[in-house]
């Protein structure tokens, strides 16, 4: 008997725990209780991938690219890590080169019969 009780001493402590909290708080809490654990297990991975999705965006949007030598890096350097030229002077310098009839859209208005 006594080897019986210490093998199973988990199972018998949770048994005993639902037999005492079944009858006080019901069938109706234990439902519920299981109910908002299962969603839990639904929310917290959905919660972990929308994360995941946003600091993705956020380093995305923070790659820049060296016209110099083409090495690739995070925004947060102001020189190339490979060839050291400046990363802001060559980002301002291609907004300065582009022609108006590129940034511009053009929008041609048709009368509708």
């Amino acid at each position: 008997m006594n080897y019986f009780l210490n093998a199973n001493k988990n199972l018998i402590t949770y048994s005993l725990i639902l037999l005492i909290i079944i009858p006080i708080f019901g069938i109706n809490f234990l439902l519920h209780f299981l109910g908002n654990v299962l969603l839990l297990l639904f929310l917290i991975p959905i919660f972990v991938l929308l994360l995941v999705f946003l600091g993705f965006n956020f380093y995305k949007s923070k790659i820049s690219k060296c016209n110099n030598c083409g090495s690739i890096s995070l925004s947060f350097n102001e020189t190339c890590i490979n060839c050291g030229a400046s990363l802001k002077d060559i980002n301002k310098r291609n907004e300065m080169d582009k022609k108006p009839s590129e940034s511009t859209i053009e929008v041609k208005a048709e009368e509708v019969k």
